[in-house]
């Protein structure tokens, strides 16, 4: 009676054992589905089962197929193939119930598929198989081999292994929603690549002067290359759109895209920033700190404001250019980079050569592919087109239904001479955008900077007579623009008299004719 209830401990504290060093196996991995084999080398070393394997349904196949074994070599592995219902395995998935055969010589439907067993009517061999499930739905079976003998507690077996194949149940499950959110996250990130080539593609670019077009041939020239590219051109006019459209239209849009501002930078960091430093280097660098080359390696660096790099980053500069290859402050070895670089600055490099302050040798390693991006002022026939397009996305972004720019407001945004550039002009219809309330900009809903005699051009006066006209000017002119220059709609659309129309028309010498 003793020994029976030593043997009965005995065997909690090895199916405790087991248990425990299963659940600790299925923690150990970012991925439980990784260790199933290893839970079949337990059962194996622990509990003396052999050819343990954990079958799988393919859901795109229907097809049970062996994705882990103890015992069996790759080629039995590959024959280890069932049909659901097929077999005691296929069974066990089909009814969801678990099955002990006592001898598998003696069972007619076990069919022995892998050849593991080499004679099973000579051996007296049980097969225990158990479903495992997600939820009421067999995903799949657990199985074992035993030796038959009257000693040994099927039943015992058969609770042990229900509650392992309940743990790799839940280790499958929980691989299933890592694999299905990395999918997730892989076809978003293709999704959002493919948004940022079709927002940054230099087709989307506004601009349909001659200086422009020629930008776009540039940009086209270029992009499938490696060439290192220096962009040109006054504040706001477009430099970093045009640096986004090079690299998510090269062959390296799918890498890496970083962007320096180095007159951002302070002088005693440029070097941490840019090229990383090792923990110790100096004071404050607690820990190893990666630099923008290296995080931009097999993609793009793109380096604003150039011409603000102290000397010391310029003699860096020029050997990762030449060598390919970078020093981390306090480091003591070089380390490669595969980088296409992007420059752009909006002072002339070629002062700062005469000057000393920019390296000869820095400026043509940089200057081998320039591109110049004209000021506004000098592409006057894009004005409009910018205007428009900023219009419709903030008219967007604010829900607001304005339609068009009255056409007061278009003279006196052609007149300007926009020192801002493209950056104003933007920054002008955002703000006429959030103070229009109607379905028309104005030109009171413009600067006051564009509305001055001395910005614009235009003449204007403080008092509130002239204030006065100006608005009833631009009403008039936007009522026979509406109508075509037709003088008796436009006074309808003015709620006004059409002799009232004709007065003001001589007063402002407006002529209908130009409007038709």
């Amino acid at each position: 009676m003793q020994s029976s209830s030593r043997s009965a401990l005995e065997r909690k504290v090895q199916e405790l054992t087991v248990l425990y060093e299963i659940s600790q196996l299925l923690v150990s991995t970012s991925d439980p589905k990784e260790n199933l084999g290893s839970i079949l080398d337990i059962l194996h070393s622990r509990m003396g089962m052999e050819r343990g394997t954990i079958t799988l349904l393919d859901p795109s196949t229907e097809e049970l197929t062996i994705k882990a074994a103890h015992g069996l070599t790759d080629e039995e592995m590959r024959r280890g193939q069932y049909h659901v219902g097929e077999g005691i395995t296929g069974k066990v998935v089909e009814d969801g119930d678990p099955i002990i055969v006592l001898r598998v010589g003696e069972e007619p439907l076990f069919l022995n598929r892998t050849g593991a067993r080499r004679d099973i009517q000579k051996n007296n061999i049980s097969f225990i198989c158990v479903p495992i499930k997600i939820g009421t739905f067999a995903c799949g079976a657990l199985s074992v081999d035993r030796l038959f003998s009257e000693e040994i507690s099927f039943e015992e077996d058969l609770r042990l292994l229900t509650i392992i194949a309940s743990n790799v149940a839940q280790a499958i499950r929980i691989s299933r929603m890592m694999e299905d959110e990395r999918n997730r996250l892989k076809n978003e990130n293709l999704t959002f690549r493919e948004k940022l080539k079709e927002r940054y593609s230099f087709h989307n670019i506004v601009g349909s002067s001659n200086k422009m077009r020629e930008v776009f041939e540039m940009i086209d020239h270029v992009a499938a290359s490696d060439a290192t590219v220096l962009i040109r051109g006054e504040s706001g006019t477009g430099k970093e759109l045009v640096a986004n459209a090079i690299h998510y239209n090269s062959m390296r849009a799918e890498k890496a895209f970083i962007k320096v501002n180095c007159a951002a930078l302070p002088e005693t960091l440029i070097e941490s920033e840019l090229f990383g430093h090792e923990k110790g280097a100096f004071t404050g660098a607690t820990e190893r700190r990666i630099g923008k080359f290296e995080c931009a390696n097999e993609g793009t660096l793109f380096l604003d404001e150039i011409g603000t790099l102290n000397s010391t980053a310029q003699a860096k500069l020029l050997r990762a250019l030449q060598e390919k290859e970078v020093d981390r402050v306090g480091g003591a070895n070089a380390i490669k980079i595969d980088v296409r670089i992007i420059t752009a600055t909006n002072k002339p490099l070629e002062k700062a050569l005469v000057d000393g302050s920019f390296r000869e040798d820095l400026y043509y390693r940089l200057n081998i592919f320039p591109i110049y991006l004209p000021p506004l002022r000098e592409r006057k026939t894009d004005i409009l087109l910018l205007a428009d397009y900023f219009l419709k996305k903030y008219s967007k972004k604010y829900k607001k239904d304005i339609r068009r720019i009255s056409t007061p407001a278009i003279d006196m945004l052609m007149r300007y001479h926009w020192p801002g550039n493209v950056r104003e002009l933007e920054n002008c219809m955002e703000r006429a955008v959030l103070l229009c309330s109607d379905h028309v900009i104005h030109s009171y809903h413009l600067p006051p900077t564009t509305q001055t005699a001395e910005e614009s051009g235009t003449v204007s006066s403080g008092s509130l007579e002239a204030a006065i006209s100006t608005f009833e000017r631009d009403m008039i002119i936007d009522a026979l623009k509406s109508t075509r220059g037709n003088i008796t709609a436009a006074a309808r659309h003015l709620d006004t008299s059409e002799r009232i129309v004709g007065l003001r028309l001589k007063k402002y010498r407006i002529e209908p004719k130009q409007y038709r």
